[in-house]
């Protein structure tokens, strides 16, 4: 996962003139659950159709040029390896900080499943 070569293909893009804000995400695997449980990994599973829905309506919001993203699924993850990278680019900050948030949680509600490993 490379958030910069992502925000790279942003500035090269067409619209890159309209930019004025890149913001990123990059998730990590953490050591302990939500719930506080300890952790030694995690799986995640995409769905993919559901993905391009859900960055299409993304790219679709006042002000946004961009959403890319890149998601580390199929395979067993360990404490510190990333999970995902999201960048959103756009126009004004308004703009830009709505769009990955609530990007952000459609992704997380509607298109990942989760499975961790817990050490006990």
């Amino acid at each position: 996962m490379d958030i910069n070569a992502l925000i790279e293909r942003i500035k090269q893009g067409p619209d890159s003139e309209k930019v004025g804000m890149i913001l990123c995400h990059q998730g990590v695997v953490r050591s302990t659950s939500r719930l506080g449980r300890a952790v030694r990994g995690l799986r995640v599973e995409v769905d993919r159709d559901r993905l391009d829905r859900v960055l299409a309506q993304a790219r679709q919001r006042q002000g946004i040029v961009e959403v890319l993203v890149q998601i580390n699924a199929g395979r067993d993850l360990h404490v510190g390896d990333p999970v995902m990278a999201l960048v959103v680019a756009g126009d004004i900050r308004e703009n830009v900080i709505s769009a990955l948030s609530a990007t952000l949680d459609a992704i997380k509600s509607e298109v990942t499943r989760k499975t961790e490993f817990f050490v006990d």
